[in-house]
């Protein structure tokens, strides 16, 4: 059996086959054993009649079809692996250029691989680094976390409700002197000031004492989630059962050995804005990866195929899907309540998926024209970053892999080689993140300023 390839286009390629008439023979014969018993031929049982018998009844090329079938999936794999193709959608038949009996067969198949990628400039490319520097309302948010964590509820018994308090309460809502579903209930807790019930009725709970009774007045927003009650005025009867108010630690050094490792509330400020610090540095880092790579991506040129950005497409709803049986919800209801079809969720992807596939075929490309060196350390870090992003320990994360899978990390490695001297050769400007910022502002009231110009000159115009 032999096969050669023609290239059509930068993504398209030609397998012309050749198989030996004996092996199309006996892949005849086992098409005529595998469809005998499925063939009447009068006077034989089924399964008993000749081959010669049946080709003479139903014609000679009763068995082609079948035979074709036989013989096609181990060709063309061996065809694939024998050139080195990188097939991305089904082959189609191109022509069927003989098939007959005691003849050779030959055939051609088109298939779409992989595209050539033209590369442009990934050396020397320019950008600029924005690096936030963490500012002391970070630090105290950060550090409001640890002191949430630490909070505890006490019962107040001395004092009326004030905003902030946790109210244990009963209420019995009615509209026109008429209770409504939903509108009662025993034991319910709220945060006053949360905002979580109608307007107005936390606000109106203020300055109870425990064990008041009282009536609200309020009006239901309109819209409201239920129509019924859209922009009704009601009265709910509410009790207090209790009253807490939350007490915050002092933040001292024993808060810190409560929330830290740290002995001191010094030290563990100083971790905080160490971990702030570096965290902005990672994600400064993080965007001037994505920029210049993408900046490799735009000056490079492929074709590439529909299918393999159809796949990626098919990746992406994956994990929304995923991302939405972790949140308890269901895809079908997420285009329900979104109004989105399948094929509209697909096109809102598309230019992304587009985006994906080509920069992983460009960084394929600059790995082949670099042929980075991977080292046993360089695969022992693509493990371990790979392990913490799972929070798994590294041994055990290592043991669990498959070939295949320190296969795909250890490309991953020569991936992040390039990302690397990519990075390396680049002429890379370090700015305060609030450069940035002030910039883009400029832009928009310059945008403004131009604007503002047009409709003057539109407005005099038509005077």
């Amino acid at each position: 059996m032999a096969s050669t390839v023609e290239k059509i286009s930068s993504n398209q390629v030609k397998i012309n086959f050749e198989v030996p008439a004996a092996d199309f023979d006996a892949a005849l014969q086992k098409a005529y054993l595998k469809l005998r018993g499925r063939i009447q031929v009068p006077g034989f049982r089924k399964g008993k009649a000749p081959r010669k018998l049946i080709e003479q009844m139903y014609g000679e090329g009763v068995f082609y079809d079948d035979a074709f079938n036989e013989l096609f999936p181990d060709l063309y794999e061996d065809a694939v692996k024998e050139h080195e193709l990188s097939p991305v959608d089904r082959p189609e038949v191109d022509a069927v250029d003989q098939m007959e009996k005691g003849q050779d067969l030959k055939f051609s198949v088109k298939v779409f691989v992989k595209p050539d990628v033209t590369l442009g400039e990934y050396k020397g490319l320019k950008a600029v680094k924005y690096v936030h520097q963490v500012t002391d309302e970070e630090i105290d948010q950060r550090i409001d976390r640890d002191v949430e964590k630490a909070t505890t509820m006490e019962d107040i018994t001395d004092r009326a409700v004030e905003t902030g308090d946790t109210v244990n309460l009963d209420y019995a809502g009615t509209v026109d002197g008429v209770a409504f579903e939903g509108g009662t209930a025993e034991g319910q807790t709220l945060e006053i000031g949360s905002g979580m019930f109608i307007p107005g009725f936390e606000e109106q709970m203020v300055g109870m004492k425990l064990g008041e009774e009282k009536d609200l007045n309020v009006t239901f927003p309109d819209p409201y989630q239920s129509k019924e009650l859209a922009g009704k005025e009601a009265v709910f009867h509410v009790k207090v059962n209790g009253i807490q108010a939350k007490v915050k630690p002092a933040l001292d050094d024993d808060f810190a050995a409560d929330v830290s490792d740290y002995s001191t509330f010094a030290e563990y400020k100083d971790a905080i804005v160490k971990e702030l610090t570096e965290n902005a540095e990672k994600n400064a880092d993080v965007e001037l990866e994505n920029n210049l790579i993408q900046q490799a991506v735009d000056a490079a040129d492929c074709d590439i195929p529909d299918q393999m950005v159809e796949d990626e497409i098919d990746v992406m709803k994956r994990q929304l899907r995923m991302n939405m049986m972790y949140q308890g919800l269901k895809y079908e209801d997420y285009l329900k309540y979104t109004g989105q079809t399948e094929e509209q969720v697909s096109d809102m992807y598309r230019p992304d998926a587009k985006n994906r596939v080509k920069m992983q075929l460009v960084l394929e490309a600059i790995v082949n024209k670099e042929q980075p060196e991977i080292t046993d350390e360089d695969v022992n870090k693509a493990v371990a970053d790979e392990a913490e992003r799972a929070g798994k320990p590294v041994e055990a994360f290592r043991e669990g892999l498959s070939e295949r899978q320190m296969e795909y990390l250890r490309e991953n490695a020569k991936l992040q080689k390039i990302v690397d001297l990519i990075k390396s050769e680049a002429q890379v400007e370090t700015k305060d993140d609030k450069d940035r910022i002030d910039a883009g502002q400029v832009a928009s009231d310059l945008v403004q300023v131009v604007e503002d110009e047009e409709a003057k000159e539109e407005a005099s115009e038509e005077k």
